[in-house]
């Protein structure tokens, strides 16, 4: 099989991960959470439509604090030591959407951990833009920034306690 043929397969999205908006952003959630270790970069890819962009513009669990404008390769490259070494769980805990014709905006609150068990090290909000082109759900962007005491996430955007 020639390389190119062979990287389109590994670049095709699992169907169940691109079928809904839902599905996209739980499998976003997915491949970035788990023990110390590489993660599935093939899987990751897969879900982001070409040239999109992710954007941390605070204070962060890893590396460098403030804006940043990066590839998904530039982000993998970003990352890959810490996932590596560290283990990393970020699960959704709330969500607002907003949806015109075939895009969407979501705001997804997160709580980030070192275990599924353990308190959690990080909440923000990722600010997920989608579009749905060729039969399925692409992400487009994701811009996020972490809770501090000089920028608590709005009350708008967690959950009620019961």
């Amino acid at each position: 099989m020639s390389e190119q043929k062979e990287q389109e397969k590994k670049l095709k999205p699992r169907p169940e991960d691109v079928k809904s908006p839902d599905a996209i952003i739980r499998a976003m959630y997915d491949v970035i959470s788990g023990p110390a270790g590489s993660r599935n970069w093939y899987r990751l890819r897969s879900l982001y439509l070409e040239g999109a962009r992710l954007i941390p513009i605070g204070r962060r669990v890893h590396g460098k604090d403030g804006l940043r404008i990066m590839s998904i390769d530039e982000w993998i490259d970003d990352v890959k030591g810490y996932f590596k070494e560290n283990d990393f769980h970020e699960a959704e805990i709330m969500r607002h959407t907003d949806q015109f014709g075939d895009i969407l905006q979501a705001f997804s609150t997160y709580e980030a951990r070192n275990s599924p068990e353990s308190e959690p090290i990080a909440r923000g909000i990722n600010c997920i833009q989608l579009l749905r082109h060729d039969g399925r759900w692409w992400i487009v962007t994701v811009m996020w920034d972490n809770e501090t005491k000089e920028n608590p996430v709005p009350g708008e955007f967690t959950p009620y306690l019961w």
